[in-house]
């Protein structure tokens, strides 16, 4: 695990004492609380990440957005750890991160929730805010959860790989069968579907979030099965974009901009913009309004609520003017309340899930637990 500092800036004390003015009746005499985490010292904000910061993928993105948390508040000081496992070392971690002076944290891997909750547990005067798991007993006034909708700039992504497909089979890499895995190959399928009703998505799932070799020998065996496009939600990305375009197939990007890495089969892909979420995150902890704010719960947004993080990625030279026609018109669609998961939809079975003129709401997509029609693989 390594551990980066940004040191604080000239300055630090004037804030802090206009800080105090701002946040001194969220107070109380028995000193200071998560709420008023800026009101009385040095103001430290704490990211760990589950791999490294150039992995072309999820991690790459969020230290991005910590460093716009850095850029935002040039005054304040900014912890970045990254490779920290999902495991009770990431405890270890965040207490570090407490010894230096954290009054912020952000968890910002799936497997970090457990830890950052028992650290919320017995850290009362720190906030912790976790990166996409959800949490049904959020009953902490200094931990919540906060996630963009993947899924609907994954959905477009599937539309683009649905109109450039000539075998009709694309691949999709994954780590575990978990809801928000399950939602992203299912958007993409019917995405892809929405152009080429006879696309099969064929899945290989990894057992691990970044792992080359696996992610390597995945791809291959997707390739000799005849996929002539391939994806993937793996946190780091590199790998099977490369793998991709040394097979001349095309890919789709997840979690971070790859396509300087495969110029000629790059289609496009879904990628995150933290900065604006993470900036407010921060501002509202020091403004000492997170008990009972948005953020102390599980906060989701989307295209719907106008201001999803997750947002589609350059697109590449094979993607038609009319294929992103089609993409533009079905981004509105869930702008104007629509969801990638408008019935008629069913499993693999056949059932029926939501029928037409039904669409699940973003808290039912969260607890997605099947694939779809025209997806291979299994859920177990």
């Amino acid at each position: 695990m390594h551990i980066s500092r940004t040191p604080i800036r000239a300055g630090l004390l004037a804030l802090i004492a206009a800080l105090a003015l701002v946040a001194g009746a969220c107070g109380d005499d028995n000193g200071g609380t998560a709420a008023d985490a800026g009101a009385d010292g040095d103001v430290t904000v704490g990211f760990i990440f589950v791999g490294p910061k150039d992995d072309f993928g999820y991690n790459q993105a969020a230290y991005e957005g910590s460093e716009a948390v850095a850029e935002a508040f040039p005054d304040i000081e900014v912890l970045q750890a990254e490779n920290v496992p999902e495991t009770a070392e990431a405890e270890a971690g965040m207490q570090n991160m407490i010894d230096q002076g954290a009054d912020l944290i952000f968890a910002t891997s799936f497997g970090h929730l457990e830890f950052a909750a028992n650290m919320a547990e017995q850290n009362p005067d720190v906030v912790f805010v976790h990166q996409g798991g959800l949490k049904d007993d959020l009953e902490l006034d200094n931990l919540g959860t906060f996630f963009g909708t993947v899924y609907e700039p994954v959905y477009t992504a599937g539309i683009a790989a649905g109109a450039a497909s000539e075998t009709g089979k694309v691949g999709y890499v994954y780590a575990f069968p978990i809801p928000q895995t399950l939602a992203n190959i299912n958007a993409f399928t019917l995405g892809a579907q929405s152009v080429n009703p006879e696309i099969e998505t064929i899945t290989v799932a990894t057992g691990g979030w970044c792992d080359p070799a696996q992610q390597a020998q995945a791809a291959q065996s997707l390739i000799d099965e005849g996929v002539d496009v391939l994806t993937q939600h793996q946190d780091c990305t590199k790998t099977i974009v490369e793998a991709a375009e040394q097979a001349g197939i095309y890919s789709v990007g997840y979690h971070a901009d790859a396509s300087s890495l495969a110029p000629e089969g790059w289609l496009t892909g879904s990628e995150w913009d933290w900065a604006d979420l993470y900036v407010d995150i921060v501002q509202t902890v020091i403004d000492g309004d997170f008990v009972g704010s948005a953020y102390n719960g599980d906060f989701r947004v989307g295209l719907q609520t106008g201001d999803n993080p997750f947002v589609q990625s350059t697109f590449g030279p094979a993607v038609s003017e009319e294929t992103q026609a089609l993409i533009d018109e079905a981004r509105q669609s869930f702008i104007d309340g629509g969801s990638p998961f408008s019935g008629p939809v069913s499993d693999q079975g056949g059932v029926v899930v939501w029928a037409e003129g039904e669409q699940p709401t973003y808290d039912e997509v969260e607890t997605m637990d099947f694939f779809v029609e025209g997806v291979v693989g299994s859920t177990n």
